[in-house]
Parts: C-alpha cells; structure tokens; sequence
C-alpha cells in the first residue's frame, strides 16, 4: 500500500492508496475519525474497512486530513475537513479517470465529513457509515439524501448512541428511493474493539449485494 502526498486545500495531504490490477476498477474512499481524538488514518477500522474495499477488487485510499500525521495545515471544525476529502477524491479520479463507480466510507467524525461529501459529489454511488456521530452533528442536510447505503451502530456506544443513529436511519428511510441497510452490534462500544472484522464482513456484504443488484437491473435493461 503505497505512500502518496496530494495537495489539498491548506498544504499537502498524506495518504495511503491501493491501486486495483483489475482495468477500470471500482473507487473507495475511507474518512477517520475525529483527529482532536486521536483520529488517523491508521485506526483500526479505518484500516479494516480500506482492506475489505481493497479484497473486493477496489482501487481504494485512506489519507490522514489537515494536521494529522504528515498532514500539512490544521483542524477546522469540519468544514475543512469536507474540503480535505474532495480533494483526496479529486486526486484518485485524477488517477483513475474511466472509472464509474465509487463509494464513500466513514468511521465516527468520518461519517458526518463522508455524508456531508455525498451531498456534494453525486458520482458516489454508495455510502458506508459506521457509528455516525447523530446526537452530535445535525445530519439534517441529507434532505433528500441520493442514494441508500450501510450503517453500522453499537449497541453499548455512549459516544454515538444506537437511539439516535436508529432515529436517522428511520428519517432516512421515508425519503424516496433511499433504503438504509440498517446493522446493530449489540456487543459493540464506540471502539468497536472486538468487532473490527465484523464491521469488514458487514462492508463487504452490502457492497457485494448492491454491486450485484446493479448488475442483474443492468442486465434486465
């Protein structure tokens, strides 16, 4: 997985991107957490999640956003940080320009900056946020939202409790053509400690069961 430093909006940003052998291949994008938390792209799933995409045939990245890491610049309440992930998604379109597919994947803080980008980008084809941060930030700004996607929750999460993420995730599902694969971890805290390749089984699962209904309407077509 090699190392890459891309310009972003305030100084250059550190990543780490697999480029798939596969001709055309599919993009994803993985999001930290939050980096006044100790939030890097090394997190744990962060990392696992950048390796289920990467299984699947995906030319995917990890990068760390504005002053973490070898990261140029600094923490900017979010909003930075959304600017941050548009360049990091500028920079593998740059690289893989007949791509047609590609997903979008955040952990925590990483969630809100993923969803706050899929309103901005409509290319994205799918979204995977694993205990989004919903009693914290006001996902309100996903009205209408484009397109379905996973969201993971823990059951014993105190950082981002399961209620509030089960109340987003039922807003969500009254919008039109959206559905919400919606998965609990019962067991699970904010860490989500010894459930890491659960959350990677999970990613894995949905992505290969949308890619495939995409494939059989495509075909039907």
């Amino acid at each position: 997985m090699p190392e890459v430093m891309f310009a972003g909006p305030d100084g250059r940003l550190e990543g780490r991107y697999h480029h798939s052998s596969e001709p055309n291949a599919p993009l994803a994008l993985v999001l930290h957490p939050h980096p006044l938390h100790g939030g890097t792209m090394n997190n744990r799933i962060t990392y696992t999640m950048y390796r289920s995409f990467e299984k699947m045939g995906f030319s995917v990245m990890r990068y760390n956003s504005r002053g973490v890491g070898r990261s140029q610049g600094r923490y900017d309440g979010g909003i930075g940080e959304i600017s941050d992930a548009a360049a990091a998604l500028d920079w593998m379109q740059m690289v893989n320009p007949n791509s047609t597919e590609l997903w979008i994947s955040g952990y925590s803080f990483g969630a809100f900056v993923g969803m706050q980008l899929l309103m901005r980008r409509p290319e994205i084809s799918g979204w995977i946020s694993v205990a989004p941060p919903a009693n914290d930030y006001d996902f309100g700004f996903l009205a209408p939202c484009p397109c379905g996607g996973l969201m993971i929750a823990g059951g014993k999460d105190e950082m981002a409790p399961e209620p509030g993420i089960h109340k987003l995730v039922d807003k969500l599902n009254t919008q039109k053509n959206v559905t919400v694969d919606y998965r609990i971890f019962d067991d699970a805290d904010h860490i989500f400690a010894k459930q890491a390749d659960r959350v990677g089984e999970a990613l894995e699962d949905h992505v290969n069961t949308m890619r495939g209904r995409k494939a059989l309407a495509l075909a039907a077509d």
